[in-house]
């Protein structure tokens, strides 16, 4: 591990963010997505079942959204936050208890409130010190975690696979490296320095609330992104081993998908800057479609790898610029609007893997559930576009993103 006394104060914390989306978001809910096609293949567990485990995991998130949203105490933040530290670890564990439907079920449930840890208490601890500290509100390093975390989660799968390891030793030794990144996640994410604070420095100016065309037409657009991506996200290597001229390229895909993630969120960051937060979501938005209709276009390895890459350097991009977003607007308590958005997007996240499992059980393939989260996310697209021309919140948005506010 890196001495934390070479490393800067901000870069100390950073990285305690992207070790916790290590460990909640690759471990805890991205190991479930390569290693369904395992646990398929050598357990009972169908399409249908896979699909309602998955929506489970994002009920779970949402309730840790809802959590999030409800806490104002930055103190009780940081404290959950280390709790879900530890039940992404037990949860990861719980997998490889025993093949029965109802404990996975208990343990994807408990996965998704642990990632709700690192995607919105980590992210609301870290915009809280940077923003007290002076400091540039950005999360792109952060969530740059996310991309890691499906790249170790795949190449993980891949290595075990080459050992002959089953699903549950997968299981156990996805518990293992959880306990080993645990220990950045807790140690290098500094506790709260003054309690009375509900997330912003004191002094801070109070920006006004954002807009009811705002936050309506925001919800629904991410909404429809969070449909798009939970389909790739759950099933994608499960859709490219079924390929007959694809089979065993499932884990590389995934793999490929964490690779373009992990420094696009940077990238984003940078087109925001220039285009403004809405051009530059709007932007992700119209390439993720591309890269999720693309394995219904076609069935060869470069339409599959270029899905990877348009799917992966796009979803995480969406979520980074949205929560960056909700931190400007609420810079003095930024978990509490960044709940309500991770609501809709979790709702929507509920809704698609567990209706796209049944529809590939009934057709024998996830065409249908590409197209259908395909729509759903150029819709999205269509609804940030009129909101970019109606809403003055989001040109204030722009101008600050443009002007690169510290």
């Amino acid at each position: 591990m890196v001495n934390p006394s070479l490393l800067s104060p901000r870069y100390r914390v950073l990285l305690a963010g992207v070790f916790s989306q290590l460990l909640c978001v690759g471990v805890a809910r991205f190991a479930y997505t390569p290693l369904l096609p395992v646990m398929q293949q050598q357990t009972w567990l169908s399409d249908a079942q896979g699909g309602w485990l998955a929506a489970l995991n994002y009920a779970g998130y949402m309730l840790g959204a809802l959590v999030a949203a409800s806490i104002h105490s930055i103190r009780l933040k940081d404290t959950l936050y280390r709790l879900t530290l530890l039940l992404a670890v037990l949860s990861t564990a719980g997998m490889a208890l025993a093949d029965s439907f109802w404990l996975w079920a208990g343990m994807r449930l408990v996965a998704g409130f642990s990632s709700s840890g690192a995607m919105l208490l980590a992210s609301g601890l870290i915009l809280h010190w940077l923003i007290s500290h002076r400091q540039r509100g950005e999360l792109g390093i952060h969530f740059a975690g996310v991309g890691l975390g499906i790249l170790l989660a795949a190449l993980a799968v891949e290595a075990m696979r080459r050992l002959a390891f089953d699903w549950q030793a997968q299981w156990w030794g996805f518990a293992l490296l959880g306990v080993a990144l645990l220990v950045p996640a807790w140690c290098w994410m500094p506790r709260p320095a003054t309690p009375t604070e509900d997330g912003g420095g004191s002094g801070q100016r109070q920006a006004p609330p954002p807009s009811r065309t705002f936050m309506r037409l925001m919800l629904a657009a991410y909404f429809c992104a969070g449909y798009g991506y939970v389909i790739s996200a759950t099933f994608i290597v499960a859709i490219v081993e079924r390929e007959p001229l694809l089979a065993g390229a499932g884990n590389w895909a995934f793999a490929l998908v964490g690779l373009s993630a992990a420094p696009a969120v940077m990238l984003w960051d940078l087109v925001a800057r220039r285009f403004g937060y809405l051009g530059a979501l709007i932007s992700a938005m119209v390439l993720q479609v591309v890269g999720i209709v693309l394995p219904a276009l076609t069935d060869s390895l470069a339409g599959v790898l270029l899905s990877a890459v348009l799917y992966g350097g796009t979803f995480l991009g969406c979520v980074s610029l949205v929560l960056t977003m909700a931190g400007r607007l609420y810079p003095q308590s930024p978990a509490r609007l960044m709940g309500r958005m991770t609501l809709a997007y979790g709702a929507a996240q509920i809704v698609a893997p567990a209706l796209t499992g049944m529809l590939a059980e009934a057709t024998g393939h996830y065409d249908t559930g590409l197209w259908l989260a395909g729509g759903f996310v150029a819709l999205g697209a269509v609804l940030l576009v009129w909101l970019r021309r109606v809403d003055q919140t989001a040109q204030r948005l722009d101008a600050e993103a443009k002007v690169g506010q510290r």
